[in-house]
């Protein structure tokens, strides 16, 4: 039996692989396209992931864009929201940062020797996930894939380059298992408006089935 969740690792790079530039406001690589269906992979998972530096830098609300997708959600018998979670040592996270006032539930582990396994691990033996969002930032992202804890890796990549050796990039140093002789297994490649968007295999788990609609009367 599997001991954490099926993991989706998803992000957006610019083509010299920066996750953001230096600038006091975030850099924005994807496009309404991408952002779509970003959103539609964030409406078919049980839970989504980001770091605590993510929320620091990025404030994001990691909710749902779509109402259409908020009810078919709540429809299935699921709450209109993934599960937000994320990951801290320090604890020091802003109360008031969106990842807590959103509506859906808001989940935070901390401690000093919390890893991204173990916080996999909790979701999946003890809060019923069976899939994850991963959406960065950089560490959790690396940890992911360097630990062989993320069985789908999504890209899209941005027109441009950022070309500041001070930018956060996508994929620190590290021991990755993807090499040479054990490379990912690409899933796809597509244009999707301005980006391309690469699609993934890390693993040979299959991805578990969406939760079926609640029975009937």
């Amino acid at each position: 039996m599997p001991d954490r969740p099926y993991v989706i690792a998803s992000c957006a790079i610019s083509v010299d692989g920066c996750l953001d530039d230096t600038s006091p406001r975030r850099l924005i690589l994807s496009g309404p396209e991408d952002l779509d269906e970003v959103d539609e992979l964030r409406a078919s998972v049980d839970a989504i992931l980001v770091g605590a530096g993510t929320i620091r830098a990025d404030n994001p609300r990691l909710l749902l864009r779509s109402p259409d997708r908020v009810a078919a959600r709540v429809a299935r018998g699921l709450p209109g929201h993934p599960l937000r979670v994320t990951l801290t040592a320090s604890g020091d996270l802003d109360p008031a940062a969106n990842f807590f006032t959103g509506p859906g539930t808001p989940l935070a582990y901390q401690g000093a020797d919390l890893t991204l396994k173990k916080v996999l691990h909790d979701l999946h033996a003890h809060r019923d996930v069976a899939t994850v969002l991963l959406e960065g930032g950089a560490r959790v992202l690396a940890d992911a894939l360097s630990q062989s804890l993320a069985d789908e890796l999504r890209l899209a990549v941005a027109p441009f380059f950022v070309g500041d050796p001070d930018a956060p990039r996508f994929a620190l140093p590290d021991q990755y298992p993807y090499t040479k002789a054990s490379p990912m297994r690409l899933l796809g490649a597509r244009r999707l408006g301005h980006v391309a968007v690469l699609r993934y295999q890390l693993s040979h788990r299959k991805r578990p089935s969406p939760h079926p609609a609640p029975a009937g009367p």
